[in-house]
């Protein structure tokens, strides 16, 4: 597949019933969707009747949030996306795994897996995951240190990719009248010996249909970027403003190419949560109707949290205080920190609207408008060079997702700006990204 440079990337990030903490509490919401087969199922076949590149599921080996203030029960998502992938033939399927808290041979194995269950639709959403609540979910006392966990990343992918290159792409020759199934010395240990593991291999499953699962990250830190630079095909990030989104643009476009990369050869998507109505009033409407259904304490002692403060410390009706830590004495989420601070402090936001600004996205840009509203800032962000797409979170599901495939969708396909049929058949057919060649010679034997 070739770049089309006019042609912009749209992923559905699917969260429970919304992506706004109060979602669940609207008279249309099911608080018991997000462990439903059959919701995802219904958002999937959404997804796709929209054209759109792939839906992404993320996750953490850990209870997220607080279960008194939203539904936090997630189901595993490389299984929930082999459910998915039974209902759909085109749309492309990431799920989040953490490299902190895996082996690369069972990952390697999952991701290989879902990616012929999908004929060619995976792809691996790579996290380095923080916070000591993690930890201590696998007999650790601490989160590692943010730069050793992206040195871990680093050697993770360096054998998950050997293993995913095992096997050549004609190991299997199935030859009946010879009796021979594969090649046996195209079936090659890899013997990887390093500072963090050792694995012989091979993996147990043959080369996949795209070689390797496209590979996305989401760290925006210097070590998130360096490490993007150098494995991720695909970026979700979070900017709040066009300017922010720019810089980060050219950044980790340069980045890459320092890193002998062709930066066409990663595609980067900021998040918005688009909260759509016929009317720009009908959608602040509903905006502000979320808004008013969060829970400020709830929301207040997550902030603090983040912050590492006691909630006393945050007054709802003051501005941040002024005894926050730096970005270096954080350890997890360090870019998001950053930016959460710097948002705050630019509009000179209260706690208690600050937390209503954080309320639908988590820090990622919301947006209430019309579907032209929202056509057109997608629109100015890819043509000002800040995006390559965008990654959807619909701040209510199914009603959110639906809204923008059928009134935000046709918009830009009818300017030339989005695919109106899926024109291959992979997850990297969709993004216009090479199948990786495989990196291991043969190894007789």
């Amino acid at each position: 597949m070739t770049r089309n440079p006019n042609r912009l990337h749209l992923n559905a990030f699917l969260m429970s019933v919304g992506h706004h903490e109060a979602s669940w509490r609207l008279p249309e919401s099911d608080p018991y969707a997000g462990w439903s087969v059959k919701h995802y199922q219904e958002l999937a076949r959404i997804a796709e009747r929209g054209r759109l590149d792939s839906l992404f599921l993320a996750d953490s080996p850990v209870q997220q949030g607080d279960p008194g203030r939203r539904p936090t029960g997630k189901l595993e998502p490389t299984v929930l996306l082999t459910a998915l992938a039974g209902v759909t033939e085109h749309i492309g399927l990431i799920a989040t795994a953490s490299t902190s808290y895996n082996e690369p041979y069972n990952l390697a194995r999952r991701f290989a897996s879902l990616d012929h269950v999908s004929d060619g639709r995976a792809g691996w959403n790579i996290v380095t995951t923080a916070g000591a609540d993690a930890a201590r979910n696998f007999g650790l006392d601490d989160v590692p240190p943010h730069q050793e966990r992206y040195e871990r990343a680093d050697e993770f992918l360096e054998v998950a990719t050997k293993l995913w290159d095992s096997w050549a792409d004609d190991a299997v020759i199935a030859d009946k009248h010879g009796g021979v199934h594969s090649d046996a010395a195209k079936v090659r240990a890899i013997n990887h010996r390093g500072r963090f593991f050792r694995v012989d291999g091979p993996l147990n499953v043959p080369r996949s249909p795209q070689g390797w699962p496209l590979l996305v990250q989401a760290g925006s830190s210097e070590d998130g970027k360096d490490f993007a630079a150098k494995w991720a095909e695909a970026v979700f990030t979070a900017q709040q403003t066009l300017d922010e989104a720019r810089a980060f643009y050219r950044d980790l476009k340069q980045r890459t190419a320092a890193a002998g990369r062709d930066p066409d050869g990663i595609k980067i998507l900021p998040g918005i949560v688009p909260v759509i109505g016929a009317t720009e009033a009908e959608a602040r409407e509903l905006d502000a109707e979320l808004e008013r259904l969060i829970s400020p304490e709830y929301a207040r002692r997550q902030l603090a949290e983040r912050f590492n403060l006691d909630p006393a410390d945050l007054k709802l009706d003051e501005p941040l205080p002024d005894n926050l830590p730096t970005e270096d004495e954080i350890e997890g989420a360090k870019s998001r920190f950053t930016l959460i601070v710097d948002l705050a402090r630019r509009e000179n936001l209260t706690v208690r609207q600050l937390i209503g600004r954080l309320g639908g996205g988590r820090g990622h840009r919301t947006f209430a408008g019309t579907p032209v509203q929202v056509a057109d800032t997608i629109e100015e962000w890819f043509d000002s060079g800040a995006a390559d797409g965008f990654n959807i979170m619909p701040a209510v599901l199914p009603s959110g997702l639906a809204a923008f495939v059928d009134h935000v969708v046709p918009i830009l396909q009818e300017r030339g700006r989005f695919r109106t049929e899926y024109e291959g058949t992979t997850l990297r057919d969709h993004y216009g990204l090479p199948r990786p060649a495989n990196s291991l010679e043969l190894i007789p034997r």
